[in-house]
């Protein structure tokens, strides 16, 4: 729980009224023998402490965010000052986005066309994945500069141990130290044709596992983790449609929750769209809470 030492940190409240839950996120700004104020993007939200179910601190955003980036790293890498901008053919957004973190040594405008100077170079349209809260002021100069939001992905995180807690030991899944082909067929499934440069961003991290599940020889569950800066990012988690509701995305999470604590990580996060209800139902459901959340930025027309 919370304590007066959190004051003017960034914390999120799970709040109970009657038989519904509510997760708020925002700045911590007053805690009484009663009731604890949050500051979110809405306003100030006072919550009577018989309401809260649980409450706890967050670990810095932009350490996660840097983290994020090294769990999915891009074949070119540029820094400019503190923001990375980073190419890899086009597969995911987050391999072929700039992550405004900081302080870029420009003039605001001139970082912009540095960007899209880059991304020119490397034949890929110029975008931001910039993380909010912390990036609002990023935000507004790109719609000052006429730039446009586009999707939002949440990104959600727990204690390591409360995820082994939560979930099965996926004892049925084999861990890999790269893809095999049918995994690889599963996430073209989800993604398309993927480019030569996919090689490089599923497998150039040091602490990384594919979890796979066959049944005669096919592949029906894989999940994707990686341990970078003691946090464990779950990324590509894939069922086959004829295997869906049989509990594998949980025990493919349990498995690779298990190895990366066996390596020293102590957090997992993932990211979510935010139109995502299926998977947001099922990472509520094993405790995963928000941290965060992203918006990416394009140009207009």
């Amino acid at each position: 729980m919370l304590d007066n030492r959190d004051l003017g940190s960034r914390v999120v409240v799970r709040r109970r009224v009657g038989t519904r839950f509510t997760d708020i996120l925002g700045e911590l700004t007053e805690l009484s023998e009663t009731h604890l104020t949050v500051a979110t993007l809405r306003g100030k939200i006072r919550v009577p402490l018989d309401e809260v179910h649980r409450s706890k601190r967050i670990p810095d955003l932009a350490g996660l965010e840097r983290a994020a980036a090294q769990a999915m790293p891009a074949v070119v890498v540029k820094q400019l000052g503190e923001w990375q901008l980073r190419a890899s053919e086009g597969f995911t957004g987050r391999a072929n986005s700039a992550l405004p973190l900081g302080d870029p040594g420009l003039p605001f405008s001139e970082a912009v066309a540095a960007v899209v100077a880059f991304y020119d170079q490397h034949g890929l349209p110029a975008q931001f994945d910039v993380p909010l809260p912390l990036g609002r002021p990023v935000a507004r100069r790109l719609t000052d500069l006429g730039w446009a939001p586009g999707q939002s992905v949440l990104v959600r995180a727990i204690d390591l141990p409360d995820l082994v807690a939560a979930t099965p030991a996926g004892a049925e899944f084999t861990l890999a130290d790269r893809p095999s082909e049918q995994m690889l067929e599963m996430i073209k499934g989800r993604r398309g044709v993927l480019p030569a440069a996919a090689a490089h961003v599923l497998t150039a991290v040091p602490q990384l596992a594919f979890a796979g599940y066959q049944e005669s020889g096919v592949l029906l569950g894989m999940a994707r983790g990686t341990v970078t800066s003691r946090w464990l990012g779950l990324t590509f988690i894939e069922t086959a449609e004829v295997a869906r509701r049989r509990g594998l995305a949980r025990s493919a999470i349990g498995a690779l929750a298990r190895w990366a604590q066996e390596l020293g990580a102590t957090r997992a996060f993932l990211q979510v769209s935010d139109n995502n209800t299926a998977a947001l139902a099922l990472y509520d459901s094993l405790g995963f809470r928000a941290h965060h959340w992203y918006t990416r930025y394009t140009r207009r027309g």
